[in-house]
């Protein structure tokens, strides 16, 4: 038997396929952002107070106790049918996380709340990159912020000073 050669990669990201039209690629930007947001904008709402707006923490208890957002709600995707209407009013914006972007987890409660009738988003990056920006912490022992890893955000000030990525 004898293997084929594999194929000779693009030369550029533009060499193997057409790009989606400006109008296509518009569609799926914009609906992206409808179902995605992440740690910067998630900061920005609890600092504004925007109504209805619940940031929803969907690990397990021991990953809840070893340390969440700050202001986090904690319901387990588990959890999520027998508990969400008695936690969430039906017009509550809710975004969910779990662990990070190598953990589906946030994703699973996203469906299962939307399931519910609930507007969710899910928060890109899960609580590693909530972290790793240097955004509020809160165990049983209080609230602190790490700093901000230089591989995620800019270090020369605190993700709780409201900086973000500028993007």
């Amino acid at each position: 038997m004898t293997l084929s050669p594999a194929p000779t990669p693009p030369a550029t990201i533009f060499g193997a396929e057409r790009a989606a039209t400006p109008e296509a690629a518009a569609l799926h930007f914009r609906a992206k952002l409808a179902f995605e947001t992440d740690a910067s904008d998630v900061a920005a709402e609890q600092r504004a107070g925007t109504p209805g707006f619940v940031l929803v923490d969907t690990r397990s208890d021991a990953a809840w106790a070893q340390g969440r957002a700050a202001g986090a709600v904690h319901l387990p995707t588990a959890r999520i049918a027998a508990e969400a209407a008695t936690l969430f009013a039906p017009d509550a914006k809710l975004v969910v996380y779990c662990w990070s972007p190598g953990c589906n987890g946030g994703t699973k409660a996203a469906l299962a709340l939307s399931l519910l009738g609930y507007e969710v988003r899910e928060m890109i990056g899960g609580f590693e990159y909530w972290a790793r920006e240097g955004y509020p912490v809160q165990t049983d022992d209080g609230v602190r912020a790490r700093l901000v890893d230089p591989l995620v955000g800019p270090a020369s000030a605190p993700a709780a000073a409201g900086i973000g990525c500028a993007c």
